[in-house]
C-alpha cells in the first residue's frame, strides 16, 4: 500500500494578464524554479510542497475575493503576497482578518497606515520606503556643482504612483530643492508631446517621472525627440528595468537615472544570485507567458520571498502562522538577495535601493544588459560603480 504525503500548500495571485504582466510572470517563474528546488530536496517537513496561484488580473476586488477563496474555500496552509503595491493592499484586509503570515512581493508601504504585524515586505525599501525609493535620486542631484535645485513632477495619475510622489517631495524638502512644476497624466495616453511641450516651458533642472512600463516607453521616446533637456531624469520609472523595455528603447536611455533593487554588478552577487538567474533564464521563455528574459528586477526578490518561507518553516518545524511571524520579526535569513533582516512595519531594517544610470548603450540586444557596464550604479555609495553624467550633455540619440 502507497501512502500519499499531503503537500504543503501555499496560495496566493499574480497579475499575469494586465499592464503588470511582464513583471507577474517573472514572479512566476521565480516561484516555480523555488518549488523544484525544494521539491527536488525533499520538500520541508517531509512534505512536497504545491504552489496554488490564480491570476488576479490586476483587479483590485478580484484580489481581495481570491484570498477569501484561497483561505476558507481552498483551505491552503500559507499564503504570500502577490506582485505590487495595488495587489498587496487588496489582499492585506483578507489576510489581516484570517491572521495570515504574509510576505509580501515589491508593494511599496503597503503596511504603513494598517500596521499589521504578520506582513513583511520583500523589497529593499527600507522603513520609510516612500522616500527610500527615489533619495538617491535628489541626492545626486543636490551633489552636483552647482546643485539642482528646481525640480519638475510628472507622474501618472495612479494608485501606484501616489507613494513615490509623497516621498519625492519628502526627499526635495531634505535636499533644500524646490518644486516649480508638478503634473499628471491619464495611463491611458500615448501622445506625451504637450506634456514635454510644458515641461520645457518651466526649464526645471530635474526631472523626476513616475510612469508604468508603456507610457514608461512613450515617455523616454517623446522627451527624446524633444530639445528639452533636464540635467537629470527619472527617479521612479517602472519599466527600464525589464528587459522587454530596454531591448525596445536601446540607446535612448542613455542618460536616464532610475531606481533599480538588482543589477549585475560584482558587488551585488549574493551567494545563489548567479546560479539561480541562470536556471531562470532557462525557464523565462519556455511557456511561461510574458517572463521577463533576463529577471533582474523581479526574480532574485520573489526567489527570495518563498526562501524567506522555507527558512522561517524549518527553523519552527510548523505552518503556524503566528509561530512563523514571531521567527521573521526576529531573526535574519540568507537569500539571493544578500542577507535580509525585517524592521518597522515588517520592510527591511535597512534600506538598499539603487539609483543607475544607464550609459554606453550601443544597440537593442538582451546581452548588452547581462553586463553591468550599461548600468551604472551611482547610490548608495556602498556600491557605486561609475560617475554621473549630466542628462543634458549626454543623451541625444
Amino acid at each position: 500500500m502507497i501512502i500519499k504525503i499531503a503537500p504543503i500548500r501555499i496560495g496566493y495571485t499574480l497579475s499575469l494578464t494586465g499592464p503588470v504582466a511582464e513583471n507577474a510572470w517573472s514572479a512566476r517563474v521565480a516561484h516555480q524554479l523555488w518549488q523544484e528546488n525544494i521539491n527536488a530536496k525533499g520538500g520541508l517537513l517531509g512534505r512536497p510542497v504545491e504552489l496554488t496561484c490564480y491570476d488576479d488580473k490586476a483587479d483590485p476586488a478580484l484580489v481581495s475575493k481570491l484570498y477569501e477563496k484561497l483561505i476558507k474555500e481552498d483551505m491552503v496552509d500559507l499564503v504570500i503576497g502577490g506582485y505590487g503595491t495595488n495587489t498587496l493592499a487588496a489582499s492585506l484586509p483578507s489576510v489581516v482578518k484570517h491572521g495570515k503570515f504574509l510576505v509580501g512581493l515589491m508593494g511599496l508601504g503597503v503596511n504603513n497606515n494598517c500596521q499589521y504585524p504578520g506582513y513583511f515586505a520583500m523589497i529593499p525599501t527600507g522603513p520609510n520606503p516612500n522616500a527610500s525609493l527615489t533619495e538617491g535620486f535628489f541626492e545626486i542631484a543636490a551633489k552636483q556643482k552647482p546643485g539642482l535645485k528646481t525640480i519638475a513632477l510628472l507622474t501618472a495619475d495612479a494608485e501606484f504612483s501616489k507613494n513615490p510622489v509623497i516621498g519625492a517631495k519628502e526627499n526635495a524638502l531634505k535636499y533644500g530643492q524646490s518644486i516649480i512644476y508638478e503634473e499628471t497624466y491619464p495611463l491611458s495616453t500615448e501622445d506625451f508631446e504637450p506634456y514635454i511641450k510644458a515641461l520645457q516651458k518651466t526649464n526645471a533642472e530635474v526631472l523626476f517621472l513616475c510612469s508604468y512600463l508603456k507610457d514608461s516607453i512613450a515617455l523616454i521616446k517623446a522627451i527624446n525627440a524633444s530639445s528639452y533637456r533636464p540635467k537629470i531624469a527619472g527617479g521612479a520609472m517602472i519599466g527600464p528595468q525589464t528587459t522587454t523595455v530596454k531591448v525596445t528603447l536601446g540607446p535612448l536611455l542613455n542618460g536616464f537615472v532610475n531606481y533599480d533593487y538588482w543589477v549585475p554588478d560584482d558587488q551585488l552577487m549574493f551567494p545563489g544570485v548567479v546560479k539561480m538567474l541562470e536556471e531562470y533564464r532557462a525557464r523565462a521563455g519556455d511557456g511561461f507567458g510574458t517572463a521577463d528574459v533576463l529577471g533582474h528586477y523581479v526574480a532574485p526578490l520573489a526567489y527570495s520571498q518563498l526562501q524567506v518561507i522555507e527558512q522561517a518553516i524549518m527553523a519552527n518545524e510548523t505552518l503556524d502562522d503566528n509561530i512563523l511571524i514571531d521567527y521573521c520579526r526576529q531573526n535574519e535569513f540568507e537569500t539571493v538577495m544578500g542577507k535580509v533582516r525585517f524592521g518597522k512595519y515588517g520592510e527591511w531594517n535597512v534600506p538598499r535601493v539603487l539609483q543607475v544610470q544607464y550609459q554606453n548603450i550601443k544597440d537593442y540586444h538582451a546581452e548588452t544588459f547581462i553586463k553591468g557596464s550599461t548600468q551604472v550604479i551611482l547610490s548608495p555609495d556602498k556600491y557605486v560603480s561609475g560617475t554621473f553624467k549630466e542628462f543634458v550633455n549626454y543623451s541625444k540619440v
